[in-house]
């Protein structure tokens, strides 16, 4: 590239800006002021730009047997059966609208998953700034079609546990209804946590090839160990980015060993932001960097 180029020092097509949301879920134990105290974390120390949580109608997510039935992991449990277990860790859609008030003084997004149609309508109802539609929920075109009737705002969606033929329908389903461009599709495999073998990022490219002009974004959700995986995925094609986050990763419940506390969470931040800065060509050929050392080094200097 010659120095008269009229190219500036932006992000290459196909590299926008990352966006990195901390998925709190249910990392909260079911405790109001920890679920306030990891949203003043996310601000404060981590400084991403979004949290999300978590909302089950339990009765309708789970057929009676499930309900009754033990929690299969019995020593994660915060209930004597796997439905007194979600309720236990279920917010109130008064008290998710006080967390969304927060987050928005803490000048954080709030956003949260739906997992049923009654969590669909209650979490609508608080105008989030997105919501998300988890990968155990993506086939459920009844509540998929409510949000697209009934919220205006993005729909992100995961893509654990599908098939190739489910990913195509799910991606028709909101072109049909004229929301696709509101959508951000997920690339995630569904373990907590899973190995680095699991994580198979060559999807991410392959999901922008099929559908990057249809919908929104790409996304990755990872439910992997460290930090480094994120950034690979990030100059695959990924925009947006969800880590589970914890205040401690040895807390009850099956989702705090695969999630960040604080410290990580910042750092995945900080290097999703510094390779954002990095990705982009030369505007160019001698860099003002590289003036003094050109006239101090470079072979031919004197010519």
């Amino acid at each position: 590239m010659n120095s008269s180029s009229n190219e500036t020092n932006t992000p290459l097509k196909g590299f926008p800006a990352p966006y990195l949301i901390a998925e709190i879920g249910c990392n909260h134990c079911g405790e109001f002021e920890r679920a306030r105290e990891l949203i003043r974390m996310a601000a404060v120390f981590c400084q991403v730009p979004a949290v999300k949580f978590q909302k089950r109608t339990p009765h309708e997510v789970l057929s009676p047997e499930e309900y009754a039935k033990p929690h299969p992991e019995p020593r994660q449990s915060y209930g004597d059966t796997y439905g007194a277990h979600r309720e236990f860790l279920e917010f109130t859609p008064d008290q998710h609208q006080q967390l969304r008030e927060y987050c928005h003084e803490m000048g954080l997004a709030y956003s949260c998953s739906v997992w049923d149609m009654t969590s669909a309508r209650d979490i609508a109802g608080i105008a989030p700034n997105f919501i998300k539609v988890p990968s155990a929920c993506n086939t459920h075109f009844e509540m998929a079609a409510y949000l697209c009737d009934n919220f205006q705002g993005d729909i992100h969606v995961s893509l654990g546990m599908s098939t190739v033929r489910e990913i195509e329908a799910i991606v028709q389903f909101y072109k049909d209804r004229g929301r696709a461009h509101n959508v951000v599709l997920y690339h995630c495999t569904s373990g907590y946590p899973i190995s680095f073998d699991d994580v198979n990022l060559l999807e991410i490219p392959h999901l922008a090839a099929l559908y990057g002009s249809d919908v929104k974004a790409i996304g990755f959700s990872g439910h992997h160990l460290g930090i480094s995986v994120d950034i690979a995925a990030y100059a695959l094609g990924a925009s947006y980015f969800e880590r589970h986050f914890t205040l401690d990763r040895t807390l009850k419940g099956t989702d705090h060993a695969a999630s960040l506390e604080p410290d990580g969470l910042r750092r995945v931040w900080r290097d999703l932001q510094a390779t954002a800065r990095a990705l982009h060509r030369k505007p160019q050929d001698i860099l003002p960097v590289e003036e003094p050392q050109r006239a101090k080094l470079k072979w031919d200097r004197a010519k």
